[in-house]
C-alpha cells in the first residue's frame, strides 16, 4: 500500500489544528487505499498550538509534530518537513482551512496517473477586493519578467511525488519557494482549480509587508529583468539629460541676455536623479542580500522537539 504524508506548518493555529485534523482523516478515510501520515510543523507558536500537537500526537500514533526552536518561516519549515518523510507522495497544505481537504482525492488521482506535481489553483477566493488585486499583479509581474515559465494563483499548496522530494535534497536554497523552485526544476505542473474561503478561526501571521517581502524574494529568484531595468532606465535618464542640458544651452545662447536659467529646474532635476539612485540602491541591495543569504545559509531550520519519528 502506498504511503502519503501530510505535511501542515502551523503557526498560531490552536483554533484550526483539530479541524484540519478531522476534515483530512475523513477524507483519508474514505479513499481507503493508502497509508498515511500528518507532519505537523509549528513555528514556535505563542499560543496552545504546541500543546494541541503534542495530545493529538498522543492519541494518534500516525500524528508527527516538529516543533522548531523560533519562527523559521513557513517556506524552510515545509522543506525540513519535506526532508523529513519517506512517504511516497506529500501533500502539503496550510492549517488555515482555506486549503480545502476535499481536493485530495482529486490530487491523488492526478497523481497515480502519472502526475509527478499537482498543485491547487485559486481561481475566486472571498478575500478583500485590495488584497485580490494585488496578488494578481503580483502573478503578473513575476509571470512576465521571469525568464522561465512561472503558473499563476498559486501559492505551492499541492501532491509531491518522492522523485521530485529526492530531487530537493540537492536543494541549497535558504528560501524555499515551491511556487518558484517546480518550474525551475522543469516539471510539468497540473493544477486543480478551486474556490479559496476567508480564514474563519484565528487570524493570520502574514502583514502586508510580509506578502511584499516575499514577493520581492521570489523577483529576485526568478529574474534578472530588475537589475537590467537599471542600465535600461541609467540610459534613459543620460539621454534626458544631455537633450535638456542641449535645449538649456541653445536657449541661453539665442536669448543671452534675458534667459534665466532658475532654480526650479535644477532642484527639481537633482531630486529626480537621487530618487533614481535610490531606486538602483533599493534593487542592487535585494540582489546583495539574496546573495547574503545563499552565503550565510546553514540549514533548514533548528529542532526543539521532534514526536512520534522513532522510526
Amino acid at each position: 500500500m502506498k504511503k502519503v504524508s501530510l505535511v501542515i506548518p502551523c503557526y498560531n493555529e490552536e483554533k484550526n489544528i483539530l479541524l484540519m485534523y478531522e476534515a483530512i482523516r475523513k477524507v483519508m478515510n474514505d479513499i481507503g487505499e493508502y497509508n498515511y501520515e500528518f507532519i505537523f510543523v509549528d513555528n514556535a507558536s505563542t499560543d496552545r498550538t504546541p500543546q494541541v500537537l503534542k495530545n493529538l500526537a498522543l492519541k494518534d500514533k500516525r500524528i508527527k509534530v516538529i516543533i522548531n526552536y523560533r519562527n523559521f518561516g513557513v517556506e524552510r519549515s515545509v522543506m525540513n518537513a519535506f526532508l523529513s518523510s519517506k512517504s511516497d507522495a506529500i501533500i502539503e497544505m496550510a492549517c488555515d482551512m482555506q486549503d480545502p481537504p476535499d481536493l485530495i482525492p482529486v490530487f491523488l488521482e492526478h497523481w497515480e496517473n502519472g502526475a509527478k506535481v499537482v498543485w491547487g489553483q485559486r481561481t475566486n477566493s472571498d478575500e478583500k477586493f485590495l488584497m485580490k488585486k494585488l496578488r494578481i499583479l503580483y502573478y503578473k509581474i513575476i509571470k512576465k519578467f521571469s525568464y522561465i515559465k512561472q503558473y499563476e494563483k498559486v501559492t505551492g499548496w499541492g501532491l509531491y511525488d518522492r522523485s521530485v522530494i529526492n530531487n530537493f535534497r540537492n536543494l541549497n536554497d535558504p528560501i524555499p519557494i515551491l511556487r518558484n523552485i517546480i518550474p525551475d526544476f522543469g516539471y510539468d505542473v497540473v493544477l486543480v482549480p478551486y474556490h479559496q474561503p476567508i480564514r474563519s478561526r484565528g487570524k493570520t501571521s502574514y502583514s502586508l509587508f510580509s506578502y511584499f517581502d516575499l514577493a520581492l524574494s521570489s523577483l529576485v529568484h526568478t529574474s534578472k529583468v530588475p537589475l537590467k531595468c537599471c542600465i535600461y532606465l541609467g540610459i534613459i535618464c543620460l539621454a534626458i539629460d544631455i537633450i535638456v542640458a542641449m535645449i538649456y544651452l541653445i536657449r541661453r545662447l539665442l536669448y543671452w541676455n534675458t534667459f534665466e536659467l532658475g532654480i526650479a529646474p535644477l532642484i527639481i532635476g537633482c531630486f529626480f536623479f537621487f530618487s533614481v539612485q535610490i531606486l538602483f540602491f533599493g534593487i542592487l541591495s535585494e540582489y546583495v542580500l539574496s546573495i547574503l543569504d545563499f552565503v550565510n545559509f546553514r540549514q533548514y531550520v533548528v529542532e526543539k522537539e521532534r514526536i512520534n519519528f522513532e522510526e
